[in-house]
């Protein structure tokens, strides 16, 4: 007999209300996606807190080394035009 730890991990978001962005929320083990989404949903939304649920196999996702980040970034800092430092932005906007 398996363990659960034996199973594939899986990275869970939910979405708590429409028009909102997925927020990353845990991890779980599952056998497979159903069984991913059952289980998120019973740990993750047991008081009705989301519309929406994603799960992902965590050994599917690729990420950048945080030691990498000056040469990966780099590229973004010479285009100053991105950023929006040398607006004037008037008194009544309080958050863009």
């Amino acid at each position: 007999m398996t363990s659960s730890n034996d199973w594939p991990l899986y990275e869970v978001f939910i979405r708590a209300r429409g028009g909102l962005d997925h927020k990353h929320v845990g991890s779980i083990h599952a056998t497979d996606e159903r069984m991913a989404l059952e289980h998120a949903r019973d740990v993750y939304t047991r008081r009705q807190e989301g519309v929406s649920i994603w799960v992902v196999r965590s050994s599917a996702i690729v990420a950048s080394d945080p030691s990498d980040a000056e040469a990966f970034f780099e590229p973004a800092r010479d285009k100053v035009y991105r950023h929006p430092t040398f607006y004037d932005i008037p008194d009544e906007v309080k958050t863009l």
